[in-house]
């Protein structure tokens, strides 16, 4: 049986209804148990509008506060310290799951990641990485899509390295194609 994954049950814009009805379908479809983080009482009043999803791999673990879309990130992070976010990913440092997920404030579940789960000691910046479909029915990876806003040279270099790491495990690629693409600016 695969990893519990801890769902940010708060974080979207319309939370908690898509998060437990995603929920539903990863333990109906494939088994997999999830620990809805949030406030307990609103998960409750949600889950029993599913009654059949008593018999599934669906937990609540409570969480008295959120961090919104209109916080700022680093100061949600310090001031908000039973967030679901960071509720979810203590889950994850703690070993009692193996996963995270948020469709929360991006800015603030990359800080609390790193303040929550540390970071690797030759990364300075996590990065974000989308997986796209190809013209010739591949995949391809996109590193950073938008975390961060100001690189230096030596980040983008970490970001091509992460991601040849991630391809290679994710996709079982011996030697995956690494590339950056300038930005070709127009003269007038």
């Amino acid at each position: 049986m695969p990893g519990v994954i801890a769902l940010d049950a708060m974080g979207s814009d319309r939370a908690p209804k898509p998060e437990i009805e995603g929920a539903i379908q990863a333990a109906r479809r494939f088994g997999i148990p999830v620990a809805l983080v949030g406030s307990e009482e609103t998960l409750r009043a949600e889950m029993s509008r599913h009654p059949f999803s008593r018999s599934l791999p669906i937990s609540i673990i409570h969480a008295s506060e959120v961090i919104t879309m209109d916080d700022k990130a680093v100061q949600a992070v310090r001031a908000k310290r039973d967030s679901s976010m960071r509720v979810g990913l203590r889950l994850v440092r703690e070993g009692r799951a193996a996963a995270f997920i948020s469709a929360g404030n991006t800015g603030a579940a990359m800080a609390t990641a790193k303040m929550v789960l540390g970071g690797l000691p030759s990364v300075d910046r996590p990065a974000l990485v989308a997986i796209m479909p190809t013209s010739i029915g591949t995949v391809s990876t996109l590193l950073d899509v938008g975390a961060n806003v100001d690189c230096k040279p030596h980040n983008l270099e970490q970001f091509a390295m992460m991601g040849e790491i991630y391809f290679r495990s994710m996709f079982n690629v011996a030697r995956p194609r690494v590339s950056a693409k300038k930005r070709e600016r127009e003269m007038n």
